[in-house]
């Protein structure tokens, strides 16, 4: 694969761990989901929700609260908290 083609890729499984993320799925639910309906290796799924967790760590502190208290966020609010997190690594990227 080269560089683009990778970096497209990679993209594209941090968009799919975000709609995980949406329907409150765990980090394993998101890798055997993403490993069943769209053949991504759970490894590879890993690896982005990893590196995804360090550039986001306030969300993914709140996000796992909720998970562990048992009353998972509304859509609305993973929502909102997905749109800050994209809004502020386009902010960092400029």
């Amino acid at each position: 694969m080269g560089d683009s083609s990778s970096a497209s890729y990679i993209h594209m499984v941090q968009h799919l761990i975000e709609k995980c993320l949406i329907y409150h799925m765990t980090k394993e639910e998101c890798m055997e989901a993403l490993s069943k309906h769209a053949n991504i290796q759970p490894v590879i799924t890993s690896t982005v929700w990893n590196e995804l967790e360090k550039v986001n760590k306030e969300f993914f502190e709140a996000y796992e609260e909720s998970q562990n208290k048992g009353d998972r966020m509304s859509e609305e609010e993973t929502s909102q908290l997905i749109q800050k997190m994209i809004s502020d690594s386009k902010d960092s990227d400029d």
